[in-house]
């Protein structure tokens, strides 16, 4: 009875440690605003996108199998000269663009149409709100499938994350929701302008993918992370500085 007592512990030490990250980041952003949204709301669209984890990790492997060796990716990667092509195809296109729609689609299908999304900035915090969650579910999942797992790794590993990936999906979802602000602000240029936030949030996502998995094998790519991490926090911190200058609360929907 004991030992199973101490494995609950460890493992509730675990959700906590894979939890911990987006908690804070979570905290960090809801501060900066203004007009604080409702909690029930918040959690909502955390949830929604904790949720769109396991979606975007069962779209990722279906398109995988189906862009197998017999279908038409080889041919296309061997005209690019790229040999590993399920590398190219997942890390720098796939994962970027499902990652970056799921985590829209979990914003638009909870809270867009609600009348509590009443000014431009709620966009940045809801859409934040939501990649944190997103990034949630991958930290439980990289926490808990690491083999011979101990409470230090995992502890080394949330602490990683926090500065990296977690981070990343905050900037990049927050750099998304500037735009759909603006898509807001602006009816008649508002799929285009969506479109421009969604490819820079790609962009910006597949770039820093590309550098993570370059830094397995030289780290001297790591400086480079923080450059492209330091760079979207600035980016994202003149976003929100630019829509709080929208001043009253205005109807958005």
């Amino acid at each position: 009875m004991e030992i199973e007592n101490w494995k609950f512990l460890v493992y509730l030490v675990y959700a906590i440690l894979g939890l911990l990250p987006s908690a804070v980041w979570l905290l960090f952003y809801l501060r900066k605003d203004a007009h604080p949204e409702p909690n029930r709301l918040v959690l909502l669209v955390f949830l929604g996108g904790a949720l769109m984890g396991p979606i975007a990790a069962l779209l990722q492997f279906l398109i995988l199998r189906v862009a197998a060796p017999s279908g038409v990716w080889p041919h296309i990667m061997a005209a690019l000269n790229q040999s590993n092509y399920l590398f190219f195809l997942n890390i720098i296109i796939l994962a970027p663009l499902s990652e970056e729609l799921l985590k829209y689609l979990a914003v638009r299908w909870t809270v867009l149409k609600n009348p509590e999304f009443d000014e431009p900035l709620d966009a940045m915090v809801y859409m934040i709100v939501s990649a944190l969650g997103f990034a949630a579910t991958e930290n439980l999942l990289n926490i808990f499938l690491a083999p011979n797992q101990t409470l230090s790794l995992a502890a080394s590993q949330a602490l990683a994350r926090f500065l990296s990936a977690t981070f990343l999906h905050a900037l990049a979802s927050g750099i998304l929701g500037y735009f759909i602000a603006l898509s807001l602000l602006n009816f008649k240029k508002k799929v285009g302008i969506f479109w421009q936030g969604f490819i820079l949030a790609v962009i910006f996502h597949s770039f820093y993918n590309y550098l993570a998995w370059l830094l397995e094998f030289n780290k001297v790519f790591a400086l480079a992370l923080a450059v492209l991490l330091v760079s979207m926090a600035g980016l994202v911190s003149w976003q929100f500085r630019l829509l709080k200058k929208q001043g009253a609360v205005c109807r958005l929907n």
